[in-house]
């Protein structure tokens, strides 16, 4: 039987495949990943496949067809059933699979779903999912044969090597977790009666329609559950994931968010106390605070692009053992595997907060202080995004600026920075800007502003803003 499969365009990002399910992405494109995938891991000597899927209402069916595909070109696939995806990427560590597809929406809304892909461990993105695309166009698939599938559970032994790494004082602390109906909550619930101290769950049941809230914990409406009960019990923490747990929100014991630099930099601060010149990466996004306090902490600062792929890889270049994005990846490669996964990083950061003599509100409040934007996404054409990020490079350079061109335009000054880039994934440019002032970050905000309009793009709303450290 001949092959042949025509994706939405829209649909083929930089980092994963996603879509609006029965718009632009459909059973059939299901089918198709796993034999365009399945192809380049046979091509590759490969045999083996693992498969998961998150809690979404169509996740099933999408996975459903995603095995027969890869069981169509010969592949041996494990189907690890509901879960998160770090667990996904910990199944294809320890089975030592060819490869590995995630079937998640992760944070978007509910009618969206995706798929993650890995190859021997390592991200499949970028030009590796255009060529994906491509064989399907063209029907360069292995020729159709009939593979195998098993049913495997590892949720304990995921949860128990969680466990492992559990170390904390002798402090019992009352922790608040808003699973927000992700697909985390079987290994949340275990996780929690193997945890020392008292645990309150919100949310614990993996709904696909996400009824509390919305899935992703970096936007502070998505908190105020998880704030409101943190204050009513008068716990030590709160902690939060998005859809498929590779993201974490936190609040402090007043209800204060800390932000995922000021995370990191908490982070940082304990890996380096054991690891000495160790480097730390953080994406583009992040506060000047977090680099200069991780290289005051002795350790090694990388700033680098924005997406989860792009921090694996460099994380494997330069023996990072820790990273983060201000979206909540976190990834560690200390006593762990260098993905992003919010059990883990929860796992660790409560084990900070119980050696801790005082509460996590004491190392919020010490944090260096910044003033800054939000992340800004305002529409720009995928066909002019990045020739806006090229023309302001260019004008910017000619007046001798102070330039970083990792992911966009990251301009320093006197006053602080500004960042312009394009997203990968959406018809958008991201904007955001942080100074030591307020007066500082009026400046910085209006040198962007500048800068669009000679690109004849319309500046964003830059109101509101929050306090944030390193």
């Amino acid at each position: 039987m001949s092959f042949r499969h025509r994706f939405d365009p829209t649909s083929l990002r930089e980092y994963d495949i996603r879509g609006i399910v029965g718009k632009t992405l459909t059973a059939g494109d299901a089918y198709a990943i796993g034999r365009a995938l399945g192809s380049v891991i046979a091509r590759r000597g490969g045999t083996t496949v693992v498969v998961g899927h998150d809690g979404r209402l169509s996740s099933p069916g999408l996975e459903s067809e995603l095995v027969r595909g890869a069981m169509a070109s010969g592949m041996a696939v494990t189907r690890l059933g509901c879960g998160p995806t770090p667990l996904l990427y910990y199944a294809s560590v320890e089975l030592e699979a060819d490869g590995a597809v995630m079937v998640t929406g992760s944070h978007n809304p509910p009618d969206h779903n995706g798929f993650k892909m890995m190859l021997r461990s390592r991200p499949f993105f970028g030009a590796q999912i255009r060529e994906l695309g491509h064989l399907c166009a063209t029907g360069d698939v292995v020729p159709e044969t009939t593979g195998s599938v098993r049913d495997l559970d590892m949720t304990d032994q995921y949860v128990r090597r969680l466990l492992r790494d559990w170390d904390g004082g002798t402090r019992s602390l009352h922790v608040v977790w808003d699973n927000g109906h992700s697909a985390a909550g079987r290994v949340l619930a275990r996780l929690v009666k193997g945890l020392p101290g008292r645990h309150t769950v919100l949310n614990g049941e993996i709904d696909g329609h996400f009824p509390a809230h919305h899935p992703d914990p970096t936007i502070p409406e998505n908190l105020g559950q998880l704030i409101d009960t943190v204050r009513r019990l008068h716990a030590d923490i709160g902690l939060a994931f998005d859809g498929d747990a590779d993201r974490i929100g936190v609040v402090d014991n007043t209800g204060q968010i800390l932000w995922a630099d000021q995370l990191l930099l908490v982070l940082a601060r304990d890996v380096l106390r054991d690891h000495a010149g160790a480097t730390v990466i953080a994406d583009v996004k992040a506060s000047q605070a977090l680099f200069d306090a991780v290289d005051e902490a002795g350790g090694t600062p990388v700033m680098w692009g924005a997406g989860h792929s792009l921090i694996k890889s460099k994380m494997a270049e330069t023996g990072a053992l820790l990273a983060g994005e201000m979206s909540g990846h976190i990834f560690f490669a200390d006593r762990w595997y260098g993905f992003d996964d919010a059990l883990y990083a929860a796992v660790r950061l409560l084990g900070i907060v119980a050696r801790l003599p005082g509460p996590l509100s004491d190392v919020r409040q010490a944090l260096p202080v910044m003033v800054n934007t939000p992340e800004l996404r305002f529409d720009c054409p995928d066909t002019r995004k990045f020739a806006v990020i090229d023309e302001v490079a260019g004008r910017l350079r000619a007046k001798g600026a102070k330039v970083s061109l990792i992911d966009g335009v990251r301009v320093s000054t006197d006053d602080g920075w500004w960042l312009l880039r394009a997203s990968n994934t959406q018809a958008m440019l991201v904007a955001r800007a942080e100074s030591t002032t307020e007066t500082g970050l009026a400046r910085l905000k209006a040198e962007l502003s500048a800068q669009l309009h000679e690109s004849g793009i319309k500046a964003p709303d830059f109101s509101g803003g929050k306090p944030a450290a390193g």
